[in-house]
């Protein structure tokens, strides 16, 4: 960092309010996403193909040397000064390359590559390692919290909502495992797409071209380089690198940032005032709100939710990059640069909402609380099954109808139903155990509870947590 850098002259939200502010999380992106990163990738892509020119004896070994040594002291403001001069970013780089070495080694430094051989490899690189040691990570730190809440709570009854409405019971346990499995496949998803990613060194219009005049055999140079960086050899590129799996990969992070979204929408609709089964941890000195004093927000929640919004739309930018004319055109040539904001916008959400899941509160006995007022109802659908297994034809007209009932006189359903001269005969036929469950709605949570094991023990295992 520069001397007498200050954070807050950046124009980013990302940069001083968010990531920014997080030390370890700042440190860990930076390493692959910062331009500093770029340029250090982008050059280790030049040092690396003229390592694999002097072992196929195409160059001095000398000259390899004389370049890794070179390139351990490229300074991205020393590049963009040069950019600044002849208004090429690649090329500066090369330059400043070429400074550093001697005549002998300075025709071999980028000689047969073009820009995005460069560009587009070190990206690949970059983006790979980044999802690899950072997002991953902290998407599984979220993933862990969740099935230790979801084992915690596995058997704590919870009114069950659809379309905002009282419905069947499950367990609080439950309603968490479905985040734990739908964010188990996206780090799965993460996981693929970043394995996927293949970088070039095909030249300008991807038929090495160049590459023929400098070495014999150009498709092997390339596929060598490329193992030695760790990358995959995309099997056909024109100028650029197929942009599909690079998509992939997005879909993956912004699907995953979804997941979470959504589990920080879920989160915060159960701290309203009138529901308040669960709370987000509160600082003995964290403010509400400047004006009423006794509120308690659930600001991560609505925080992740809304950087969500933000960045998923994104997305749809890249899908746009995806058309490039013929051997390829300039169009995403800006708006590719954003890509490193969306692997941010994720590691900090993935961050926050795992120390937010870490600290969760949850209040059982509000949970009995709109339990019990939902259950006067609740045994609406168990009725109705149990009559229709006895032979009731219209089981569910009969029950739909005794539940308005209910409601209008508010009496508890089964005192209605059981009183229904028309229902006596199939009621005769039900067991103490069918019975029991009608009249104790709190056991009609049918697998919840072993699902709920089954799922955080697969996601322990798959995930090796």
């Amino acid at each position: 960092m520069a001397a007498g850098f200050d954070l807050f002259e950046c124009i980013s939200p990302l940069d001083y309010r968010y990531y920014g502010r997080n030390r370890e999380l700042k440190k860990a992106l930076g390493a692959f996403l910062s331009e500093n990163a770029k340029v250090s990738y982008q050059a280790r892509v030049e040092e690396e193909f003229v390592k694999t020119l002097a072992r196929k004896k195409a160059c001095p070994r000398s000259v390899a040397l004389e370049v890794s040594k070179a390139v351990k002291k490229i300074k991205p403001l020393e590049v963009y000064r040069e950019e600044d001069r002849i208004k090429h970013d690649v090329r500066a780089l090369v330059n400043r390359i070429k400074a550093r070495v001697s005549n002998e080694s300075k025709r071999y430094v980028h000689l047969g590559l073009t820009s995005y051989d460069v560009v587009d490899t070190a990206n690949m690189l970059r983006y790979r390692d980044a999802a690899e040691k950072v997002i991953i990570p902290y998407l599984k730190r979220l993933e862990k919290a969740l099935i230790r809440v979801a084992m915690r709570e596995r058997a704590t009854v919870q009114i069950g909502r659809t379309h905002g409405q009282f419905a069947s019971p499950v367990t609080f346990g439950f309603a968490m495992a479905e985040y734990v499995e739908r964010l188990g496949e996206r780090i799965l998803a993460v996981e693929k797409a970043k394995d996927s990613l293949a970088g070039k060194l095909s030249g300008g219009v991807g038929a090495s071209n160049a590459l023929s005049l400098v070495c014999g055999n150009p498709e092997e140079l390339e596929k060598e380089t490329l193992k030695r960086l760790g990358l995959k050899t995309a099997r056909h590129s024109t100028q650029i690198v197929p942009r599909e799996a690079q998509l992939d990969l997005v879909h993956a992070l912004v699907s995953a940032f979804g997941v979470i979204a959504n589990l920080a929408d879920d989160l915060r609709h159960l701290q309203r005032s009138e529901i308040a089964e669960v709370y987000e941890a509160f600082g003995k000195k964290q403010v509400g709100s400047s004006t009423m004093p006794q509120k308690h927000n659930p600001i991560t929640f609505e925080n992740v939710k809304s950087l969500w919004k933000e960045f998923m739309p994104r997305a749809f930018t890249l899908y746009l990059d995806q058309i490039s004319e013929h051997q390829r055109d300039l169009s995403n040539s800006a708006s590719s640069r954003f890509i490193p904001e969306i692997f941010a916008a994720l590691a900090y959400s993935a961050d926050r909402m795992a120390s937010a899941v870490e600290r969760l509160k949850v209040d059982r006995r509000k949970m009995r609380e709109n339990f019990a007022l939902a259950e006067n109802t609740v045994a609406a659908e168990p009725l109705y099954v149990l009559l229709a297994l006895k032979g009731c034809l219209d089981a569910h007209e009969k029950v739909r109808k005794l539940s308005l009932q209910a409601e209008r006189s508010g009496k508890p359903l089964l005192q209605i139903a059981f009183k229904n001269r028309a229902l006596r005969d199939y009621f005769s036929e039900f067991s103490k155990k069918e019975l029991s469950l009608l009249e104790n709605p709190q056991n009609y949570t049918g697998t919840a509870e072993a699902r709920t094991e089954k799922v955080c023990r697969h996601w322990k295992k798959a995930l090796k947590l």
